[in-house]
């Protein structure tokens, strides 16, 4: 770690080499987004039609604040506060809203570990334990709502969450995910211990791992049955989709969201970095890098998944199969699942009234393939069932969550560095307490506010942080940050500081997007958001075995408190933007006001001391 005694700003750390400041770029950007959401909405949106809003958005939107964040944390080598309040001290708020939304992000981010690792340690039992029912208390059959449902749902909401029926009933905490909870932001400090220096060791690993496992995913997926099924549902373009305004939305928010701009982490990062570097080749590339990884883990997620869905399809048709079977009294073997179609319409077409009489299941491959899963439900549930029935499943299983629990961590090392250079540079902690003390407090801070997600009503809190920490807020700052830089710090002297940095100005391109189209792209998409969201009342899926409907999710509407803890949630990182702008005019206007009554012409001050001045030569 170099460090030389110029300067106060030239005293900061810098990255031991560029290898280690690209790894923790793109494995903050690279997060279980790109394994769980993009593949999602790939699946709802029309296949590979989705992917031409996803790229527009990225064009510009992505990448231009992308580059702009990089760009102004290289030149002013400070972290997110000290970027905005050296540009203007009105946009003092700007910063600490980027701090307080990496503060709230990290502490339910690193719960998604501590779920992570409670699965790795049972990947290693066989069989799995998400793969058949446990016995009921009486032992004399196996546990009803396991049978209900499924054993994936089973262990997630029982096993795992033991989740209550819905969020008033808060529930006690459980003492393995405290345990699981703990273990993981021990990691997390472990990692932390010594700054960009320890940070800078660990992305070689939690960065690039989860290629490697994606890769050996993919190559086993490609050879399981079904596999192409799920690639033509993938690849199939769905073009009347695009009518649809939501895609545009979706496509917009998950770019953004991807990219993990305005979280101030990789403001931070850059400022590590040499002033004289080539920030705009190290923004395309991460931003190139983070969506190819999207595109390449949802090949590997929908092998899986058409492997899934061909199971199914296949259990569904042979369970026909033995009804007909049965009830015509053929030889075994006689219907297979080949021939399963021409049996069943030579049947439908002689026995009609028989056939219509038999309990028949309806079994389109199709069906199965629309299942849709989005988030948690994709990682353990859907993927969960689909890895039991891969040969081998505990050693897919261990890979698999290892490889979460590596995109999970790498993303966490820019969520708390977005907030952990806030509070040293306003110098919250008094100088004499170390860095690693400073450090070991807020995840202990963190760790103690996060035992929320602990309770029986957890998931439930899960999603509402989830849902609207990393949203609004998120894209008020970003709104703020192009407007600052490009209209409050100036176009001409950004340009002339990239010049500086990269031997080159910013072209056409760069320049009508941080003017005109991104602010544009995120006004638009900020009211659509606002509007949507408005139009009806937040609910949640509770999972609740009394509900008649059961095992399908009985739909509730927050409670008026909840609902005031959203609208908090939502407001509260941003409502320093507003407080310190006025706070700063209040103070410019009462510091005015003095200045000026020093030098009224009534006030006999300045002739007093010139007397007492005089006097004193005399004297």
């Amino acid at each position: 770690m170099g460090k030389t005694n110029d300067s106060e700003v030239e005293e900061r750390p810098k990255w031991d080499n560029k290898t280690e400041y690209m790894l923790t770029c793109i494995g903050f950007a690279v997060g279980v987004g790109n394994v769980w959401r993009f593949p999602y909405l790939c699946q709802i949106y029309g296949g590979g039609a989705f992917l031409i809003p996803y790229l527009i958005a990225l064009v510009f939107e992505g990448l231009p604040l992308l580059y702009l964040e990089m760009a102004i944390g290289q030149r002013l080598r400070m972290g997110s506060i000290g970027v905005w309040n050296s540009i203007s001290p009105l946009l003092g708020g700007v910063g600490i809203a980027s701090m307080i939304v990496s503060f709230l992000v990290s502490i339910f981010y690193n719960t998604l570990l501590a779920w992570v690792m409670w699965y790795f340690f049972h990947s290693f039992q066989n069989p799995l334990p998400w793969s058949q029912c446990p016995l009921n208390d009486n032992l004399t059959g196996y546990n009803e709502e396991c049978v209900k449902s499924t054993p994936a749902n089973y262990f997630w909401y029982r096993e795992t969450l033991n989740i209550t029926p819905d969020i008033d009933n808060s529930g006690s905490l459980h003492w393995w995910l405290v345990i699981c909870l703990a273990s993981a932001w021990c990691v997390v400090y472990i990692c932390f211990i010594r700054g960009i220096q320890s940070i800078g060791k660990a992305v070689y690993v939690t960065t690039t791992f989860p290629y490697l496992v994606l890769t050996i995913f993919l190559i086993r997926a490609l050879t399981l049955p079904g596999a192409t099924d799920g690639l033509v549902y993938l690849f199939t373009p769905d073009w009347e989709i695009l009518k649809n305004p939501q895609v545009w939305l979706d496509a917009a928010t998950q770019i953004f969201f991807s990219l993990s701009v305005a979280f101030g982490g990789l403001i931070a990062f850059s400022s590590y970095n040499e002033e004289r570097n080539n920030c705009e080749r190290d923004a395309v590339l991460v931003g190139v890098i983070n969506s190819a990884t999207s595109l390449y883990a949802s090949i590997s997620i929908f092998s899986i998944l058409g492997f899934k869905a061909n199971s199914a399809y296949n259990s569904c048709n042979e369970e026909n199969i033995l009804i007909l079977t049965n009830h015509f009294e053929f030889s075994d073997q006689n219907i297979t699942v080949e021939n399963y179609d021409h049996w069943f319409k030579y049947l439908n077409r002689s026995y009609p009234g028989e056939v219509a009489g038999l309990d028949l299941k309806h079994c389109d491959l199709q069906t199965f393939l629309d299942q849709s899963a989005s988030g948690t439900g994709l990682a353990f549930i859907v993927l969960s069932e689909a890895v039991v029935a891969m040969p081998g499943s505990q050693i897919w299983a261990i890979l698999f969550f290892t490889m979460l629990f590596s995109l999970g961590l790498s993303s966490m090392f820019g969520n708390l560095e977005g907030a952990l250079t806030p509070v040293n540079d306003l110098n919250l902690f008094p100088k004499w307490i170390p860095n690693e003390l400073v450090t070991a407090i807020i995840c202990l801070i963190s760790f103690s506010t996060a035992l929320i997600f602990t309770l029986g009503s957890g998931n439930y809190w899960f999603e509402i942080f989830n849902g609207y920490v990393g949203s609004v807020p998120l894209l008020i700052v970003a709104l703020f940050e192009i407007i600052g830089i490009i209209y409050v710090y100036g176009m001409k002297k950004f340009s002339e500081d990239i010049y500086f940095m990269t031997g080159r100005k910013p072209n056409i391109f760069w320049k009508a997007c941080w003017m005109v189209i991104s602010p544009l792209m995120l006004l638009v998409v900020l009211v659509a958001y606002v509007v949507v969201q408005a139009q009806k009342r937040p609910s949640y899926p509770t999972w609740n075995p009394d509900y008649e409907l059961f095992p399908k999710f009985e739909v509730k509407q927050y409670p008026d408190w909840v609902f005031a803890i959203i609208i908090l949630l939502s407001l509260l990182p941003v409502i320093s933007i507003p407080l310190v702008a006025l706070y700063k005019l209040i103070s410019c206007r009462m510091k005015k006001s003095s200045a000026r009554a020093l030098h009224s012409p009534y006030c006999n001050d300045g002739f007093q001391v010139e007397q007492e001045e005089r006097k004193n030569r005399r004297a």
